[in-house]
C-alpha cells in the first residue's frame, strides 16, 4: 500500500503540530510587573478588577470564571453567579487560592501587598493587568486579557469595536469650542473634598468627554480645602453613585467652598455609575459620550453615536 501526502497536506500537518506544541508550552504574557508569565491552563480563572471581568464576559469567557471581586458589577450576572473574593484592594489570598484557580488575572493596584506577594509565590500564574488611563491603554488591556485567555482573535474583534467607538468620541469632542471646567469629587470628608488630579481615571474620562479638569496642579486623589476649591473655579462637579454613600447635590451646593463657584450658581452637579464612568473597560467610550452630552446638551442634538461595541459579536 502506497501512502502519498501532498505539499498542502504536509504544510497543514506541520501547522497543526506547531500549534499543538505552542499550546503545550503555554502562552507567554508580559504583564504590568514587566515580567513574562506563562499560562498553560485558563479553565479556572479568577478575575480581580471590574474592567477585567467585563472584558471576559464581552469575549464570551464567563464559563471559565470561578471567582470575581466586588468591583465586578457589570454584567450583573458576574457577582450573582460567581463566588466573590472580596474588594480588589482587600483581597484574601486564601479566598482566591481556595477556588483552585489555574490562572489569576488582577488589575494593577490590587492588594494588599502581602496578599499579592503570597499569590505571586503560589504555583498559580498571576497576570497583573496594566492600568493605564488612556485610549491606547484601554485597547492594550483588552488585547492582553484576550491573549492571556488564548482568544487573540476575539480580543482583536473587541478592541476594533472599542477603537471605533473611541473614534466617534473624538469626532464628537472636536465640536467642543469652550471646554467646561469639571471637578471630580470622590467624597466630602468632614466638609473637605477629596478630588481627582492628573493620572486618574476621572481626569482621563473628563478629557475624553471634551472637558478640562479643574484640578491641574497634582497627580492622584487629594483632599483640598475651601480656598483651593474657589481658586479652581469649577463649572461642574462630577461624582459617582455609591448607594447610601453617594455624594448629594445639595451637600455640594451648600458647601462653603463650592457655594462661591459656578457649580452652586448654576446648580451643576453630575453623578454616574462608578464602574461605567471610571472602570476603563469596553464601555468607556459610551460613558464619556454620555458625560459629554450632559456637559454640552447641544451635542446630543447635533451628533449621533452608534456604538460599534453594541453591534459587535466578539464572543466566538
Amino acid at each position: 500500500m502506497t501512502f502519498c501526502r501532498t505539499l498542502p497536506g504536509l504544510l497543514l500537518s506541520g501547522t497543526i503540530a506547531l500549534a499543538s506544541t505552542a499550546h503545550a508550552a503555554g502562552i507567554t504574557v508580559h504583564d504590568a510587573r514587566n515580567r513574562d508569565v506563562t499560562v498553560a491552563d485558563f479553565a479556572r480563572t479568577v478575575s480581580i478588577g471590574g474592567a477585567i471581568t467585563e472584558i471576559l464576559y464581552a469575549l464570551g469567557l464567563e464559563s471559565r470564571l470561578v471567582g470575581v471581586d466586588t468591583t465586578s458589577l457589570y454584567p450583573a450576572a458576574a457577582l450573582h453567579d460567581k463566588p466573590n473574593v472580596g474588594y480588589m484592594r482587600q483581597i484574601s489570598a486564601e479566598g482566591v487560592l481556595g477556588l483552585n484557580p489555574t490562572l489569576i488575572l488582577a488589575i494593577q493596584g490590587s492588594g494588599p501587598r502581602e496578599t499579592m506577594d503570597i499569590l505571586e509565590t503560589a504555583k498559580v500564574p498571576l497576570v497583573l493587568v496594566p492600568e493605564t488611563f488612556s485610549e491606547d491603554g484601554l485597547i492594550e488591556k483588552i488585547k492582553l486579557v484576550g491573549h492571556a485567555m488564548g482568544v487573540d482573535a476575539r480580543a482583536e474583534c473587541l478592541s476594533t469595536a472599542v477603537g471605533a467607538d473611541l473614534a466617534q468620541l473624538r469626532a464628537l469632542r472636536a465640536k467642543v469650542t469652550k471646554p467646561v471646567r469639571v471637578m471630580f469629587v470622590m467624597s466630602l470628608q468632614n466638609g473637605r473634598a477629596m478630588v481627582a488630579g492628573h493620572k486618574t481615571a476621572a481626569d482621563e474620562v473628563i478629557q475624553l468627554a471634551g472637558a478640562a479638569n479643574a484640578v491641574d496642579d497634582y497627580d492622584g486623589y487629594k483632599i483640598i480645602g475651601d480656598e483651593a476649591i474657589v481658586a479652581a473655579k469649577p463649572d461642574v462637579v462630577l461624582s459617582i453613585e455609591r448607594g447610601k454613600d453617594s455624594l448629594q447635590a445639595e451637600a455640594v451646593y451648600t458647601h462653603p467652598g463650592f457655594a462661591l463657584t459656578p457649580v452652586a450658581a448654576n446648580k451643576s452637579f453630575i453623578t454616574m455609575d462608578g464602574l461605567y464612568l471610571l472602570g476603563f473597560g469596553p464601555r468607556t467610550a459610551a460613558a464619556a459620550r454620555d458625560l459629554s452630552v450632559k456637559l454640552y446638551p447641544a451635542l446630543a442634538e447635533s451628533s449621533t453615536f452608534t456604538s460599534a461595541l453594541s453591534a459587535a459579536n466578539c464572543r466566538q
